[in-house]
């Protein structure tokens, strides 16, 4: 059996590429809608994708899977979960798929998928036990998607905080709690094969190890260690999940009903920076944050940084239908294209490079920064507000008094939220995340100083001035 995790850091997304040795059919699991990556990396191996499988219906980004099915390729999907949550662009289509269900098996070549249902993350979770039927007929491990993480499982909330179904979270944690339950039934000799990593949200407290076992999770993960009775367990797993990013919900609904099919990669033209300005769009702006708040960005453009929240900010903070433009470096082109197809963002019409900002010769607009010396001193006026936008829990860990609290990744549905006579003093933990903000709010016509400071020094002076 060939067996391969490929890993998406800025998604920190794990798909599986597993291939028969015998017959050079191969598998992939949970992929991504840029699918010529997989079928490249099988070529390379010398095997042929001759099916492909999601564990689940994905919130943070398109599958692949249709792309697949549309190639001829055949797919297999979650047929639990209730009416509501079926794969409905393949249900009466003309793909060659397989619904599966609980206890139901599937093959490739002498490899055998056994299916368990596994649903608290999402109502239609599926696992799979991977057999190497050459070796053994015993599993070696479990691919799990976003049940069972290294050192946490998946979050039970998302459809109620992501995709707004009031009430859900507490029956899906239950229903979750008998999946864990189930899951210590297993030997604890089998690989556990998660579809995430450390830096996702699918979680609270993923770990950066691509991979464990049914033992070690049983033993170590805090989320098992919690799960002496269901009231513990539900009482665990919801306190302290960061707010999910807001097109999670979006990337559900699409994935439910089918994605766009992508075919080829959007080729966006390079254009002047007079040809960009003089489109209908947004513009997204890829350089560091310095550069974007200090030497001048383009009106009205937002920033996100060319590293590993690029896709989220976005994801978080243009329409789906949107006409994109980007300030990016040439040779960044298209892993930015990757980066914003994953998340549904697929009208990227043309870019221009930083070189051809620096040298433009048209009004820039500027973000002024400040310490949080500086924001001491300004935010006892009354014109004046602090905004703070770090998740929540960080906020009830300590927060400048007075400050209001919206996570920067739900910020653009709260924007009415806020006052419309005061400058907002933005802040976060470093910097970073209120940088995205206070492009997203200058944007949108607010007044605002972006303090490009930490935090802990700001709480390690004010515990100094209570002990004084």
């Amino acid at each position: 059996m060939y067996f391969k995790q490929l890993y998406e850091q800025k998604l920190s997304q794990y798909a599986y590429l597993i291939g028969c040795q015998q017959t050079g059919e191969a598998i992939i699991v949970d992929p991504m809608r840029d699918i010529d990556q997989y079928v490249r990396e099988a070529e390379q191996q010398d095997f042929t994708i001759t099916a492909a499988v999601d564990t689940h219906i994905h919130a943070d980004y398109i599958s692949g899977l249709r792309e697949f099915a549309a190639r001829g390729i055949k797919v297999y999907a979650s047929d639990e979960g209730g009416e509501d949550w079926k794969y409905e662009w393949l249900i009466d289509s003309d793909y060659d798929f397989e619904l599966l269900k609980d206890g139901d098996t599937f093959s490739l070549g002498n490899i055998k998928f056994d299916v368990v249902y596994t649903p608290g993350h999402t109502p239609e979770s599926l696992s799979f036990l991977v057999t190497d039927g050459d070796a053994t007929d015993q599993p070696m491990g479990m691919l799990t998607g976003d049940f069972v993480f290294v050192g946490d499982v998946g979050r039970p909330d998302l459809l109620e905080t992501a995709a707004g179904q009031v009430g859900a979270m507490k029956p899906a944690a239950r229903e979750l709690y008998k999946s864990v339950e189930e899951f210590k039934g297993l030997p604890e000799y089998l690989q556990v094969w998660p579809a995430h990593g450390s830096g996702s949200a699918c979680g609270k407290a993923l770990g950066a190890v691509p991979e464990s076992t049914v033992g070690y999770e049983l033993r170590f993960s805090p989320a098992f260690k919690a799960s002496g009775s269901e009231q513990e367990f539900v009482d665990f797993i919801l306190d302290g999940q960061p707010e999910p990013p807001l097109y999670f919900g979006r990337m559900k609904q699409v994935n439910k009903e089918g994605p766009a099919l992508l075919g080829e990669l959007p080729q966006p033209g390079h254009m002047t920076v007079d040809e960009l300005m003089a489109q209908e769009g947004v513009i997204i702006d890829s350089r560091d944050k310095h550069s974007f708040m200090k030497d001048g960005h383009l009106p009205g453009s937002l920033l996100s940084t060319f590293e590993d929240e690029f896709n989220t900010i976005a994801g978080s903070y243009v329409e789906a239908d949107s006409d994109i433009y980007l300030i990016v470096e040439k040779v960044n082109v298209e892993q930015a294209v990757r980066d914003l197809i994953r998340v549904g963002l697929d009208n990227i019409r043309g870019f221009a490079t930083p070189d051809d900002l620096e040298s433009w010769s048209g009004t820039l607009e500027y973000i002024n920064a400040i310490d949080f010396d500086e924001a001491e001193n300004l935010r006892m006026d009354n014109h004046k507000q602090v905004l703070d936008v770090r998740k929540a829990t960080e906020y009830e860990e300590g927060h400048i008094p007075g400050a209001l609290n919206i996570a920067h990744t739900r910020l653009a549905v709260h924007l009415d939220d806020l006052p419309r006579d005061k400058e907002l003093l933005v802040h976060c933990a470093s910097g970073r995340r209120a940088s995205y903000a206070s492009a997203l709010l200058a944007r949108a016509g607010f007044q605002v100083q972006w303090i490009d400071d930490d935090f802990e020094k700001w709480e390690q002076e004010n515990a100094k001035s209570a002990e004084g």
